[in-house]
């Protein structure tokens, strides 16, 4: 029997406007209230595609779980590759004219997708937008908020400096599908510094731009980097950036060196997580940080008075 037009429509939904792609590797603690944060936008014509990358956690039955509790949501779990593979896996399988990046321990506020579909609505020349930022300690407490550059010739003058990855916050941007996929998604050379490698070639394409809203919340938490893990990350600048400026015609600016960098000495990036969950009178979380700074430095009087207040509650 001939299907008739309903059941073809039923049997192949429309695409929607915007696909989702979350990498999640081993992130159970932070990834119910990362992919809430996804279904409770204010524009809901998305898909949520989420590749599972081999996680030995728990992160598999929670993503299961949302799969069954929302049609829009896509899982795909094999075995580990990597961010740079699990994210253009994600791209393959993206069918919207929008790709919104995520990551699994972020959150993204309630307006994001809204503001970012009608910018690039509005601004067809724009291959990419991203947005301000709240940054938070672990427990998800705001510490700061960042001051990002807007413009296209800013953004674009910022990535082609060694420092310039955070030009753009990657799980707080929307790009346009077809143009990730021209320049050829994610390069696993630069499987370190993935994101700056496509934000520099996608402004070859078209305008970048960031919105003035703060509408995600990036969780920093401790980098694990070692002083290989640096090397890796000051070379893999060095070839991007050359990289860039040939394909631009561009000379390296003749005092250029790799400004690669690096993290904040642990102790001290405790005792700013501690003061900043005083301040939002989290005494709990502030108790924990500065028992944390005073383990990683006993002898600090700055951490001694982080836990002094602490205890006392102010």
């Amino acid at each position: 029997m001939t299907p008739s037009p309903d059941d073809s429509a039923r049997a192949t939904p429309a695409a929607p406007r915007v696909s989702v792609v979350m990498t999640v590797y081993n992130s159970e603690c932070y990834l119910a209230e990362a992919v809430e944060s996804v279904l409770t936008q204010t524009f809901s014509d998305f898909e949520l595609i989420v590749i599972d990358d081999g996680s030995a956690d728990g992160s598999l039955p929670i993503l299961r779980q949302f799969e069954k509790r929302d049609r829009r949501v896509r899982v795909v779990s094999r075995p580990n590759t990597g961010i740079v593979g699990a994210a253009n896996e994600g791209i393959g399988l993206a069918r919207a004219e929008y790709l919104a990046r995520m990551d699994s321990d972020d959150v993204s506020l309630p307006r994001r997708f809204e503001k970012q579909v009608r910018y690039l609505d509005a601004h067809p020349e724009c291959v990419i937008v991203g947005c301000r930022v709240v940054e938070t300690e672990p427990h998800g407490i705001p510490v700061s908020t960042s001051g990002h550059l807007l413009s296209h010739e800013e953004i674009d003058a910022q990535l082609l400096r060694a420092g310039g990855g955070w030009a753009l916050v990657q799980p707080a941007t929307m790009m346009r599908t077809a143009a990730v996929r021209a320049v050829g998604g994610y390069r696993g050379k630069y499987n370190i510094s993935e994101d700056h490698d496509l934000f520099l070639r996608l402004a070859e394409r078209g305008k970048v731009a960031n919105l003035p809203d703060v509408l995600f919340k990036y969780r920093r938490r401790f980098d694990g980097a070692t002083q290989s893990h640096l090397h890796q990350l000051a070379e893999a600048k060095e070839r991007l950036l050359r990289e860039a400026h040939q394909r631009r015609g561009l000379p390296l600016p003749p005092d250029w060196k790799p400004d690669v960098w690096t993290p904040v000495e642990p102790a001290r990036q405790l005792r700013t997580w501690g003061w900043a969950a005083l301040k939002a009178g989290n005494v709990k979380a502030a108790r924990k940080h500065a028992a944390a700074a005073l383990r990683r430095a006993p002898f600090s009087a700055e951490a001694w008075r982080l836990m002094y207040c602490a205890l006392r509650g102010m």
